[in-house]
């Protein structure tokens, strides 16, 4: 009846109904709670804050990172207005209550939510996502500041400069992108001083057969190469053109076969060689463009891709420059560092970014599916302003149908 204030169901509280929309059709409520039981992280007595809600809370704080704290969770709140007087602000917890949920929770539970649920979108359907039948991915890595604290500083280092130090700690992170959807998988972070090439180690196994993965010069190595191929995955990456790698066999489209080797002794014994096929170019016209670029891959006949398609191809490889990107300045919204204090908390943060970039970008891929449009023509930004716009008028629903039962 109007001008009834409708009241929260017998036994449950508010925090009960919050939810982000799209975030939660991304992440659904199960699955949080699945994730909360196999880490050890489910509330066992009732909070303001329970765990599953600081879960959303977390990729709340992505979407939200030029807002303090509690305003975060005044945006969550908002949608609920309709639980209680529909004029009546509801009050947040305060900011202590919310670092001591955040501290509950951990890092963990965001890191296994992410890796359990953030996966590649595309179907056959999606528009630049596929070279013939192998679904493109590319490898890179970057870094992201925190704030300058001395329990960050000892947990991630920072990188030197041409005077001192820089003025931030630093995170690094390597991340495996769907080139055709823009989303981010697999992803690994460290501190500053690990490697991206050990950091890789870690991401190659998210690659699976039917993959095609572009990687640039600086990842790789026999090693790397072999662990990245034993994935069943197909492989195209730059090397340095002064690598030595003799033509065996010259092939009708102008590449050629030859062997990598483990060691100098391995290759004047022609022992433990994998074969590859080498791709020689130059990019004739084009301002800047290095003398040659020289590929190489796993795919050795030229009848099922020609070293001209796979040389077109390997520029796809900066489609991972643009989804970094979308990370670092649309989710980032233009704050310098990350905004968590402590070690465990700028991991947590770190997922909760991941796990909003995704369920942005299969919001986004949905919308290209339904109009038959390449994902890269949407605007990623205009899609984050959406979000945040409609959330506190659309984020809130209950749970479960048991919510409104009870």
């Amino acid at each position: 009846m109007s001008g009834v204030a409708t009241g929260v169901p017998a036994g449950r509280r508010i925090t009960d109904f919050i939810s982000l929309g799209v975030i939660a059709k991304t992440f659904p409520l199960a699955k949080v709670h699945e994730v909360l039981a196999q880490t050890g992280k489910a509330s066992v007595r009732q909070r303001e804050l329970p765990a599953h809600v600081m879960v959303y809370y977390v990729i709340a704080l992505a979407l939200y990172m030029d807002c303090p704290c509690r305003e975060v969770l005044r945006c969550l709140l908002e949608g609920l207005r309709w639980l209680k007087d529909s004029v009546a602000p509801i009050k947040p917890t305060g900011k202590s209550g919310i670092s001591q949920a955040r501290t509950r929770l951990g890092a963990e539970v965001t890191r296994r939510l992410h890796d359990e649920t953030v996966k590649p979108v595309a179907t056959p359907a999606t528009k630049g996502a596929w070279f013939k039948h192998w679904r493109l991915v590319s490898l890179d890595g970057s870094t992201l500041e925190t704030p300058d604290e001395p329990e960050l500083d000892a947990a991630f280092g920072r990188p030197g400069v041409s005077q001192g130090e820089s003025a931030y700690p630093q995170i690094r992170f390597v991340s495996l992108v769907e080139n055709g959807t823009h989303v981010l998988f697999g992803t690994r972070m460290a501190a500053y001083a690990i490697s991206e090439i050990a950091l890789a180690k870690e991401v190659l196994p998210a690659l699976v057969a039917g993959m095609l993965c572009l990687a640039d010069r600086n990842f790789f190595g026999y090693e790397m190469w072999n662990l990245a191929r034993t994935t069943g995955a197909d492989l195209l990456w730059r090397i340095k053109r002064n690598a030595h790698l003799p033509c065996e066999e010259r092939l009708p489209d102008g590449s050629y076969l030859s062997h990598i080797y483990p060691s100098d002794k391995d290759r004047r014994h022609t022992t433990n060689g994998v074969k590859v096929r080498v791709i020689d170019y130059r990019l004739e016209g084009v301002a800047d463009a290095e003398p040659i670029y020289r590929l190489v891959t796993t795919i050795l006949n030229p009848a099922i891709a020609s070293a001209e398609e796979l040389a077109a191809l390997y520029h796809e490889r900066w489609e991972i420059e643009t989804a970094l990107g979308e990370l670092k300045t649309y989710v980032r919204a233009g704050r310098i560092v990350l905004r968590s204090k402590t070690k465990e908390l700028i991991q947590q943060e770190f997922f909760g970014m991941l796990m909003l970039h995704y369920a942005i970008r299969g919001l986004m891929h949905e919308a290209a599916l339904s109009v038959d449009e390449d994902p890269d023509r949407l605007s990623f930004l205009h899609a984050i302003r959406v979000v945040r716009r409609t959330l506190p008028l659309f984020g809130a629903f209950p749970p479960s149908a048991d919510a409104c039962a009870a």
